[in-house]
C-alpha cells in the first residue's frame, strides 16, 4: 500500500507488496523487493537497489548523492541484499566513480538511528551500528561486524569479520578479524570471544585464535614474523582468515 501522500515516481520499479509510509519520497531508478516496508518522511533516491523485506524508519535518507567534492553527478549506485533494517534518521550514500561507483551493503544488518555509510563502503551481513555510527567514505566491514555507538570510522579503513568495537571508538587504521577495540585512538582488547561462542565457533577455533592473537599482538613479534609464526602452527579456517585480513590492510593494523 502507498499512502496517497506519498511521492513514488513512475521510473521507480517496487514490488506489489511495498508498503510506502506518509510523505516519504522515492525517485526513479529506485528498486525495493518483495515484503518491504518503508515508513513516513523517508526519502530514497536513484540509482538504488533493496532487497526484499527491507524495513526502512521514519526521517532515514537512502540512496543520496555522496558528500565528496569530487562528485559531479555521476550515475552511481547503492545495492543492498534482504531483511535490512535502517532505523530513524540514518543516512546512507551512493558511490563515486573514483571507485568501484557502487556502495555496496550485504544482508541482515542493522542500522540504529543516525548512523551514517558513506560513499563506496562495501558492507557484509548480519553486521550491527549501533546509534550514531559515523562510516567515512572507502570503509569495508565483514560479515558480523559490530560498531558501538557514536563510532567512527576513517576513509579506506577495513575491520574483519567478527570484530567489534565498543562505543565512541576512533578508528583509523585496520581492524583484524575476530578482535575487539576500544577508545581514542582505538586499542585492541583481546578477541570478541561472547561473539564467536554466541556464532558457534568451536573450542578448538576459539584457542587457536587466541594464540593468534598473542603472537600479534603481546610478543613483541614483527607483523612478519607473527603470521608465519600462525602459519607453522595452526592449520584451521579461522585462523587463515585472521591472517588474511592482517595481510589485505592498506592502513596498517591496530596494535
Amino acid at each position: 500500500m502507498i499512502h496517497p501522500t506519498a511521492i513514488v515516481d513512475p521510473k521507480a520499479c517496487l514490488a506489489e507488496d511495498v508498503e510506502v509510509g506518509p510523505f516519504s519520497v522515492i525517485g526513479p531508478d529506485v528498486e525495493i523487493g518483495a515484503g518491504s516496508r518503508i515508513g513516513p518522511h523517508v526519502v530514497i533516491k536513484g540509482p538504488t537497489v533493496l532487497g526484499e523485506r527491507t524495513r526502512i524508519f521514519q526521517f532515514a535518507s537512502v540512496g543520496e548523492d555522496c558528500q565528496d567534492k569530487k562528485y559531479a553527478g555521476e550515475p552511481t549506485r547503492l545495492e543492498m541484499g534482504d531483511d535490512n533494517v535502517i532505523r530513524e534518521g540514518a543516512t546512507l550514500h551512493r558511490g563515486t566513480v573514483q571507485d568501484r561507483g557502487v556502495t555496496t551493503i550485504g544482508s541482515r544488518n542493522l542500522f540504529m538511528a543516525y548512523s551514517h555509510v558513506g560513499h563506496d563502503c562495501v558492507i557484509g551481513s548480519d553486521c550491527i551500528l549501533a546509534n550514531q555510527v559515523t562510516l567515512a567514505g572507502h570503509v569495508h566491514l565483514g560479515d558480523f561486524v559490530i560498531l558501538g555507538g557514536l563510532s567512527a570510522i576513517h576513509q579506506f579503513c577495513r575491520f574483519g569479520a567478527h570484530a567489534m568495537a565498543g562505543g565512541g571508538s576512533i578508528i583509523t587504521k585496520d581492524v583484524p578479524a575476530y578482535v575487539m577495540i576500544n577508545g581514542n585512538p582505538a586499542q585492541p582488547h583481546g578477541l570478541n570471544l561472547v561473539g564467536l561462542k554466541r556464532r558457534g565457533f568451536s573450542s578448538e577455533a576459539i584457542k587457536a585464535l587466541n594464540e593468534a592473537y598473542k603472537l600479534v599482538y603481546r610478543q613483541g613479534l614483527t607483523v612478519e614474523q607473527a603470521l608465519g609464526e600462525i602459519r607453522d602452527r595452526f592449520r584451521l579456517a579461522e585462523t587463515e582468515a585472521f591472517i588474511a585480513s592482517i595481510e589485505a590492510s592498506t592502513r596498517g593494523i591496530i596494535r
